[in-house]
């Protein structure tokens, strides 16, 4: 198993946010996380990526105990993500954001990028050539000496795919990736996550858009007030009677 999460509780005052969740993420996987609004699944992302503290818990990836960790020692590890607000490096070029994502895997010291000498170049030439063919597999080397601020938003998106897939991950975690996208960029989305899963690279991947989580995911985890009320595949699901309450009030999904 990749990941395994037991018994995650998180609580903010007196809100309960997740209470007793427990999921586990096969290798080779797209696995979908659906809920209402409301429902904990960014404060389970932000649990499993170190942004925020558990109250308790067991947190494995690749047989290592990560809960509470250290964001960077996370990324370390193999874990990337992205947020359901993009964040990027609005003054930086295209290229130059997804350099910054190479950098966790560099051994440059400052005393080496300072001096230049030839092991700093030879790493700096290695991370541009990097970036610049992450850029060419998400679809959007065309536009590497633009700052990213003038990116359209679907490009905007991919940017940040490929910023985490520049720290080698072998888990990439997205939080709502194709919203505020339009048909055509949520099928070019589509189809990068399953060029990724080909290459290697399990999703972990919360998305309001069920139809593109039904289509996509090899298993489905639902949330409801911070409990998980449901995990399978989407075909058993999108006939489970407490997913069809929770989520769609009793309409069929």
């Amino acid at each position: 198993m990749l990941l395994e999460a037991k018994h995650i509780n998180k609580r903010f005052g007196g809100l309960q946010a997740l209470k007793d969740v427990s999921l586990s993420i096969p290798t080779n996987t797209i696995y979908g996380v659906i809920g209402p609004n409301g429902a904990g699944k960014t404060t389970l992302f932000n649990v499993l990526t170190g942004l925020y503290q558990a109250d308790s818990g067991e947190l494995l990836f690749k047989n290592h105990h990560l809960l509470n960790a250290p964001t960077h020692k996370i990324v370390k590890r193999g874990i990337a993500r992205t947020f359901q607000n993009i964040r990027l490096f609005s003054n930086m070029t295209v290229l130059e954001n997804v350099m910054v994502g190479c950098h966790v895997r560099t051994h440059a010291s400052a005393l080496g990028a300072i001096l230049r000498d030839g092991s700093t170049q030879r790493e700096e030439h290695y991370i541009r050539e990097r970036s610049q063919q992450l850029l060419q597999y998400v679809g959007i080397d065309r536009h590497a000496e633009k700052l990213s601020t003038h990116l359209s938003y679907g490009d905007q998106r991919r940017l940040e795919i490929a910023r985490a897939l520049a720290t080698q991950p072998t888990l990439l975690a997205l939080d709502e990736p194709a919203a505020g996208m339009n048909p055509t960029e949520t099928s070019t989305l589509r189809n990068l996550l399953l060029k990724i899963k080909k290459d290697g690279i399990s999703i972990l991947l919360i998305e309001h858009d069920v139809r593109l989580i039904m289509g996509l995911c090899d298993r489905v985890a639902v949330l409801d007030y911070g409990e998980l009320i449901a995990e399978g595949d989407p075909e058993n699901i999108q006939r489970d009677v407490r997913v069809i309450e929770a989520y769609l009030g009793g309409a069929p999904l």
